[in-house]
């Protein structure tokens, strides 16, 4: 993107006052697309309508024409590839910002799918990556308000990381084998039985193709939007996840609905390329956070908060930011998921938490978007449930091995 450009998604962002034009947004490539999937997560400061219209960008996405993929084959596959298989559809299953995936059938006759980067995808995002670095600096030092509101380079930062793990798609394999790993080495303790990772075939995975095993289930994403996935499968998805996050600190850094898979029975984490990790002091301190939370304990809540901070706050600074803490959740208490946001909720927390003087690691953000992510799945098959208090049950579970 270019300064011009940079400056349009800004406006079309932070100032805009309708809904943002996505298919101009498309047109500015992968970065573009990148900085509005998350800002479709900043309920914090921005309208709901906004950022329901972004949150399209998860699966609106301009797709290769299917003229191009012998190109694709050839240029990411090599010359050899095709032998392999019987048969490669020629129309995309799925279309990412980032890949292509197709259907197709090993000569043994295995149903599979192919995934490419799309074409010179990596090259362009650096560069734009560069230039809007550098056009975020300039912004910020003549509106340096524009920090407090979203800080768009912090953004970005955070863009970068998981992103350039997605546009290697070695990472995905290697994400899948960490956390199905885990999941074995917690198998006496904790049921995961309802979690599955499909098959990677490593002879034909590099850095911009992978071919995995086909999984003959809709995405949850699908399945939210057909009115098919309910309340109690959201649950089961929030203990899956909440495992990883609160118990083993790693955990699948983009859990979107449209990455993980579900057949009735069991859920497939796809699209694992970024794992986030945490160390102790998050991955504690937030656990007895939403425990406190879950009892309503505001108090015990601030506590937990500023003890997960790196740089932490004492005295008279702390307890001004435990009265603003109280005062944020005073209409908290047993509101449902459509009266009081989870998602809106925590950027206000952390963002209390950093105007009060915290510093968190950067992984706190990352399971930040996991449970973004998780709310608005919430939000969608029972806006009425009462998410806080139905994490409850979890909450035992976990505390054993915490």
């Amino acid at each position: 993107m270019n300064t011009f450009q940079s400056l349009w998604l800004i406006r079309e962002l932070y100032f805009k006052k309708g809904l943002p034009n996505l298919d101009k947004i498309q047109s500015l490539g992968l970065l573009a697309v990148k900085i509005g999937q998350i800002h479709a997560l900043r309920l914090d400061f921005l309208s709901p309508e906004k950022c329901q219209e972004l949150s399209k960008l998860y699966r609106n996405n301009n797709p290769i024409s299917p003229e191009d993929i012998e190109e694709l084959i050839q240029l990411q596959g090599g010359a050899d590839f095709k032998r392999h298989f019987s048969h490669i559809d020629k129309t995309a299953l799925a279309t990412a910002s980032v890949g292509q995936v197709y259907r197709a059938a090993l000569q043994n006759g295995d149903p599979v799918v192919i995934k490419f980067i799309k074409a010179r995808f990596k090259e362009r995002f650096t560069h734009d990556v560069k230039n809007v670095r550098r056009f975020f600096k300039i912004v910020l030092s003549l509106y340096p308000k524009l920090k407090k509101v979203g800080n768009p380079i912090g953004i970005l930062d955070d863009v970068e990381t998981y992103t350039l793990a997605e546009l290697d798609l070695r990472n995905e394999e290697k994400g899948s084998a960490l956390l199905q790993k885990i999941a074995d080495d917690y198998a006496d303790t904790f049921d995961l039985s309802m979690l599955r990772f499909n098959k990677k075939y490593t002879e034909f995975t590099g850095e911009n193709i992978m071919v995995s095993e086909y999984i003959d289930a809709p995405s949850v994403d699908e399945l939210l939007s057909a009115g098919k996935f309910s309340y109690d499968d959201m649950l089961k998805l929030f203990y899956i996840q909440g495992f990883y996050i609160f118990i083993a600190g790693t955990f699948h850094g983009d859990i979107h609905p449209g990455n993980v898979l579900y057949d009735g029975k069991k859920f497939y984490f796809v699209d694992t390329a970024f794992v986030g990790v945490v160390g102790d002091r998050i991955r504690k301190g937030l656990f007895y956070f939403f425990e406190a939370l879950s009892r309503y304990d505001y108090p015990e809540c601030a506590k937990h908060l500023n003890e997960m901070a790196d740089t932490r706050i004492e005295g008279a600074q702390f307890e001004q930011f435990k009265t603003d803490f109280i005062s944020l959740y005073a209409n908290y208490t047993d509101s449902t998921v459509s009266q009081v946001s989870l998602t809106r909720q925590m950027m206000l927390t952390i963002k209390l938490g950093v105007n009060s003087g915290m510093e968190f690691e950067k992984g706190i953000f990352a399971i930040i978007r996991s449970l973004m992510y998780l709310d608005g799945m919430v939000l969608k098959c029972n806006p009425n449930a009462i998410l806080v208090k139905d994490m409850r049950r979890f909450i035992d579970a976990y505390k054993s091995a915490v």
